[in-house]
C-alpha cells in the first residue's frame, strides 16, 4: 500500500461526499418521492437514506442517523413504509440522483471520460470498506452498482460517505458526545450547520439546544460565549483524527496517486454543482 499524505483521505471525503449530499437538497428527490406518496420532507429524508436497511423501525433510524430527535423519527417511521416500500423508495432515489446530477453537472460532464474515471476510482476505494459495526454502509454495500458511470459514481460516493459516517458515530460515542452535543460542538468549530438549520430539520427545540450548550460548558468544552475552549477544540480535533483512522482503509487501498486524482475530479464536479445552486444559502 502507498503511504498517504496527512489528511489526504479526509480531503478526498470532503470533496466526494457533497456530491452524494446534493440529493437531499434537490427538488428532484422531493418530486420523485412525492410521486410515490411521500410528501413530507422529514419522512422523505428518513426513507431515502434508510431504505437500504429495509422496513426498519424508528429505533434503527435513531441509532444509525444519531443526531435526530427520536420523537421526530417516530412520527414518520415505520409509517412511511406503509406508503412506499423500501424498494420503491430506492428506485425513486436513483431516479432523483440521475435527474439531479444531470441538472447540476450537465450532460457533457455526466457522460464524460472524467466521470467514468471518477466512478472507477471511487468504486476501487470502496472495495476496502468494511461491514462490521457499520450498518448504514453495510446495507448500501448490498445494493447493485448502477451501470451508468454518473450513477455508479454517486453509488460509490454513498458507500464512502456511510462508511466514514458509521465510524464517526463510534468516535462520537467514545468521546461522550450525545446527539445534540455533537451538533453544538461541531457548529462551534465554524464548520457545522447553522443552528437554525439544525433546529428546523433535526426535530430539536431551542431549549434542547441550550441545555446541550450548558452540558458542554459544564465539561469545560464551551466558553461563556458558546465558543470552543482549548479543551473543546482539542476534543473536536481528536474526533476528526480518530474518524480519519477508522476511515483510512479505502484511501490506502486506492493509493496516493488515485486519491489525489479522485479528489481533483470530485472538486471539479462539486464546483460545477455548487455554481448551479446545489446547496441552499445560509446552510452553515
Amino acid at each position: 500500500m502507498t503511504s498517504l499524505p496527512p489528511r489526504a483521505g479526509r480531503r478526498c471525503h470532503h470533496s466526494v461526499n457533497p456530491l452524494h449530499s446534493t440529493l437531499y437538497f434537490s427538488p428532484d428527490l422531493s418530486e420523485q418521492l412525492a410521486g410515490v406518496g411521500i410528501d413530507d420532507a422529514s419522512a422523505a429524508y428518513f426513507a431515502a437514506r434508510g431504505a437500504a436497511m429495509g422496513a426498519v423501525g424508528p429505533g434503527t433510524i435513531a441509532a444509525t442517523f444519531y443526531n435526530f430527535n427520536p420523537g421526530l423519527i417516530a412520527r414518520h417511521v415505520p409509517a412511511v413504509w406503509e406508503t412506499a416500500s423500501p424498494r420503491t423508495v430506492l428506485d425513486a432515489r436513483l431516479r432523483a440522483a440521475d435527474a439531479t446530477l444531470r441538472r447540476l453537472l450537465g450532460e457533457e460532464t455526466v457522460t464524460s471520460d472524467a466521470m467514468a474515471e471518477a466512478a472507477r476510482l471511487a468504486l476501487r476505494a470502496a472495495e476496502a470498506c468494511t461491514r462490521h459495526a457499520r450498518p448504514l454502509y453495510a446495507a448500501h454495500a448490498d445494493l447493485p452498482v448502477p451501470e451508468q458511470p454518473h450513477l455508479a459514481f454517486w453509488h460509490a460516493a454513498t458507500l464512502l460517505r456511510e462508511h466514514r459516517g458509521d465510524g464517526h458515530l463510534a468516535v462520537l460515542l467514545t468521546a461522550g458526545l450525545d446527539p445534540l452535543e455533537a451538533l453544538v460542538s461541531h457548529t462551534a468549530t465554524g464548520k457545522g450547520m447553522a443552528p437554525r438549520w439544525i433546529l428546523a430539520t433535526r426535530g430539536w427545540q431551542r431549549t434542547d439546544w441550550d441545555a446541550a450548550v450548558e452540558r458542554l460548558r459544564g465539561r469545560g468544552l464551551l466558553d461563556a460565549d458558546g465558543g470552543l475552549t482549548d479543551a473543546g477544540t482539542q476534543l473536536r480535533q481528536d474526533v476528526e483524527t480518530d474518524t480519519d483512522r477508522l476511515d483510512l482503509a479505502p484511501y490506502e487501498h486506492l493509493g496516493a496517486e488515485g486519491v489525489e486524482r479522485l479528489t481533483g475530479l470530485a472538486r471539479g464536479f462539486l464546483a460545477t454543482a455548487a455554481a448551479a445552486g446545489a446547496f441552499p444559502s445560509g446552510l452553515s
